[in-house]
């Protein structure tokens, strides 16, 4: 067999040689055909070059390799190489018949995956961020999350499941939620059938189902102790601030005397 190749953007050249016969077989053409045999493998054949070569127009060059594809001489397949171009094929034979059966025995079979290979893993939707992801907060929320199984066994999360859903937790513990409200609304009205991916599920619910933010609370300033007027002391005539006249608070101790 010969083969030839093209690029993409021009006619596909092939190899070639124009006589009276269509292919290998003699049968007389109403026309001129051309037929890839006795020219050197990789010669540049297309319309253009064959019309410079030939005294036969563009019009019937290109109608005889028609006639050659067409009765199975020729055959022509588009194929992209390392660098990324789009090049033409060309294959030619003298018995088109044999063709298939030799192609099938130098065709590398297509690679296959193995049945037991796993497929990959799709990614995790995103989940919420918490605006300051302290330590503490990031491992109440992984405890949240471990603690689910007992809730319902098909929440049994892997530790890179925990890890990702860990923050988004943490985004509702930020908003004031105590962690069995959060466990709560992660775990109620689950389906009924088998869970296939819980981790996905969860993440869902933890950005669809996510609450406002608490309303704002002004921080009010500390009441001041009063300031009472000034008595006197009726003992020691002392000043002292007290609401209502009387002792001063030396005069209120009891001292205690030596015997």
């Amino acid at each position: 067999m010969r083969t030839g190749t093209a690029q993409r953007s021009g006619n596909p050249p092939d190899t070639a040689a124009f006589n009276g016969t269509v292919g290998g077989n003699r049968r007389p053409s109403g026309r001129r055909g051309c037929q890839i045999q006795s020219v050197r493998p990789g010669t540049a054949v297309d319309i253009k070059t064959l019309a410079t070569r030939f005294p036969e127009g563009p019009t019937r060059i290109a109608a005889a390799l028609r006639e050659l594809e067409a009765h199975g001489y020729l055959r022509r397949t588009r194929e992209r190489t390392a660098t990324g171009r789009i090049v033409t094929r060309t294959v030619s034979c003298n018995s088109p018949g044999h063709r298939a059966a030799r192609e099938t025995t130098t065709r590398k079979p297509a690679r296959r995956t193995a049945p037991d290979e796993p497929a990959p893993r799709k990614r995790l939707p995103a989940v919420p961020q918490p605006s300051y992801p302290a330590p503490a907060l990031l491992r109440t929320a992984a405890d949240v999350l471990t603690g689910l199984r007992r809730e319902d066994p098909r929440l049994l999360l892997s530790a890179t499941d925990t890890e990702h859903l860990a923050p988004g937790v943490a985004a509702w513990l930020e908003r004031d939620l105590t962690p069995t409200a959060v466990r709560h609304a992660l775990t109620a009205n689950l389906p009924n059938e088998p869970l296939t991916r819980p981790a996905a599920l969860l993440a869902h619910r933890l950005t669809a189902q996510l609450p406002p933010p608490p309303p704002f609370r002004p921080q009010t300033p500390p009441i001041p102790e009063p300031r009472h007027p000034f008595q006197t002391c009726d003992n020691c005539d002392r000043a002292f601030r007290s609401p209502t006249p009387g002792l001063c608070r030396d005069c209120r101790t009891p001292h205690t005397t030596a015997s």
